[in-house]
């Protein structure tokens, strides 16, 4: 039997060239972004948990990872502080930072062109792991977008290419663009953290980065996910406060808004597939349940379609030393 069809799509999907050839959407190492938490000490360097590619590493071990990643050309390094002392005044930040700075430069020296990326955020700098500073129990926020511009303002120093806000304060972009501008560091882009949902995926990163809130959650700043259109106000803020990119956080539990963000702005589009996201699928391909590697890279796939130019995941590592 042979059925009258004008068209048979299956055609060109025939065998692996074809299906290659017709791809419409491809992800590469340049595609994708590496997480490192950097740590005080020397020679530290180690997995949070087994295959959940959450790497802890003093400066002096980031060198020959940034290297390899240069080589396997990976779009970039995001490097997030894990100070060996916290204090909730906003003061001291330069000490505290000490570590992070050390790493700027160890990365700068072993890969002078690769897009270097840093967090700035006050969650692993206080003791109670919020992202603000905190009066009462409240996360106060003009008082905190004076001190997160600080941090950026030092990070810029230092010798990153990117300051990325993931604090979720209002105004932050904008007076961190105007400190950047008045230290001399215009060249300095701000990739904001435009729409972070208070999410239940961050699990594995707040104990790489021993960020946990001590008390109450995040989402008086951080957004919930039931919001869609209040996440476009967000990213279309920032977008005129001067974000140079925007990012959405998590990834695969937000592919709608990444959609939206693309079809509503050309500014360059991020997207983070979150810690608890990549463990979950460490997870069930551990147990037996699904293939790792295809499950990875079907979502970065899905992530890119969606409309992301630029992935931040802990597969980046991983593709770039294949």
């Amino acid at each position: 039997m042979s059925l009258d069809l004008p068209v048979r799509l299956r055609r060109l999907r025939r065998t692996p060239q074809l299906r290659s050839l017709f791809a419409e959407v491809s992800v590469t190492p340049g595609d994708l972004v590496q997480p490192y938490f950097i740590v005080p000490g020397k020679g530290q360097k180690a997995e949070t948990r087994p295959g959940v590619g959450l790497w802890q590493l003093s400066p002096d071990m980031l060198r020959e990872e940034v290297q390899q990643l240069a080589k396997g050309g990976v779009g970039g390094v995001m490097l997030f502080g894990v100070p060996d002392h916290k204090r909730d005044d906003g003061k001291g930040l330069e000490k505290q930072m000490a570590p992070l700075e050390a790493a700027v430069k160890e990365a700068k020296a072993a890969a002078p062109d690769l897009p270097l990326f840093a967090d700035v955020c006050l969650c692993a700098y206080t003791t109670h792991g919020h992202c603000g500073l905190v009066k009462g129990n409240e996360i106060v926020n003009d008082e905190s977008v004076a001190v997160l511009s600080e941090m950026a303002v030092l990070l810029a120093k230092w010798g990153c290419d990117f300051v990325c806000p993931s604090d979720m304060m209002d105004g932050r972009i904008a007076a961190m663009r105007k400190a950047l501008d008045e230290a001399g560091q215009q060249n300095t882009s701000i990739l904001s953290y435009a729409i972070k949902m208070a999410s239940a995926f961050y699990g594995p990163f707040r104990e790489a980065a021993h960020s946990a809130p001590s008390f109450g959650d995040r989402k008086s700043y951080q957004m919930p996910a039931h919001n869609r259109r209040e996440a476009r106000r967000e990213l279309l803020a920032d977008v005129a406060e001067g974000a140079d990119a925007l990012l959405v956080k998590p990834a695969m539990t937000n592919l709608d808004l990444i959609r939206d963000a693309r079809e509503v702005t050309d500014v360059p589009l991020f997207a983070y597939q979150v810690s608890g996201e990549y463990a979950m699928m460490r997870a069930a391909g551990d147990a037996g349940l699904i293939d790792f590697e295809r499950a990875v890279d079907e979502s970065l796939v899905s992530i890119k379609r969606a409309g992301a130019d630029v992935i931040v995941s802990y597969a980046a590592r991983t593709m770039a030393r294949k």
